[in-house]
């Protein structure tokens, strides 16, 4: 009973008919974030970097932020929790909401077998609780285009 409270608390954190439109779009595009990411990486940064089209109104990056982060809330299993989901599918709504980010790859460089993605603005570390830098060295990036 607790999981279905949780997921009809997250719909209820949607403010408007547009970010449900947005968060549709949201969980859809990151149920298929494992499909981007069994194709090679260059392949996958061509599709990522399609040209986006700014809509009129955006919304703050922020709140693509939280429209994000309820997806796995609502949509798991279908959507997946962790790094590569929350950030292919920011960069890809970010980016269509007209922020210049970039999406960086890391491993860490002790051997031990972790990575990491993290989105950049300006090349600071960009909606991020810690700086991943000083643990995971860059191996891939997708630029801003």
């Amino acid at each position: 009973m607790s999981r279905l409270r949780d997921r009809l608390g997250a719909f209820a954190q949607l403010q408007s008919p547009r970010e449900f439109a947005l968060f549709a779009s949201v969980t859809a595009f990151a149920s298929g974030v494992p499909l981007l990411l069994r194709l090679p990486l260059p392949r996958m940064s061509r599709l990522l970097t399609r040209p986006p089209r700014t809509p009129r109104r955006p919304l703050s990056p922020d709140r693509v932020d939280r429209l994000v982060a309820l997806a796995p809330r609502l949509a798991h299993p279908v959507v997946r929790t962790g790094c590569l989901t929350r950030g292919l599918t920011l960069y890809w709504f970010l980016r269509r909401q007209g922020v210049a980010v970039e999406l960086r790859f890391g491993l860490d460089p002790t051997g031990v077998a972790d990575g990491h993605c993290w989105l950049t603005l300006d090349g600071e570390p960009y909606l991020e609780r810690e700086d991943p830098r000083p643990r995971f060295a860059e191996i891939y990036r997708v630029p801003v285009t």
